[in-house]
């Protein structure tokens, strides 16, 4: 059985999708772009800040779901340059200290509204 999962702190789906559906022991996170909820607004500006929007944004899912970045065990990452992978890498580093999750990141020639980067997490509970 699956339940959906949704935060209000989270920017709502700009489709037809769920922020997270869990199912058994496993929360599929859906791909998160650089909006700031409380303001509606795309963060824009460096891959910095977009990247700190996006993992702020997982953090709000995972609040909901009662677990934390510690229990991530997968993430994709789609970013629209690659030149950018150490500038990103700084930031998304800092929500993982030790035992990061696998990953995948993968160039892209678009993403939602424009966006630089995109990044969608698997978690067990």
């Amino acid at each position: 059985m699956k339940e959906i999962i949704n935060s209000k702190k989270a920017p709502a789906p700009i489709g037809p999708y769920s922020q997270a559906v869990k199912v058994g022991n496993t929360i599929y996170v859906s791909g998160q772009i650089p909006i700031d909820q409380s303001t509606g607004n795309l963060i824009e500006g460096t891959i910095e800040a977009e990247t700190e929007q996006v993992m702020k944004n997982i953090g709000f899912i995972l609040e909901e779901a009662g677990t934390s970045f510690q229990n991530i065990v997968k993430c994709s990452i789609f970013v629209s340059n690659m030149g950018n992978f150490s500038r990103l890498n700084e930031v998304y580093g800092k929500y993982f200290p030790s035992n990061p999750p696998a990953r995948e990141t993968v160039e892209v020639s678009g993403l939602p509204k424009g966006v630089n980067v995109e990044i969608s997490c698997i978690v067990e509970l």
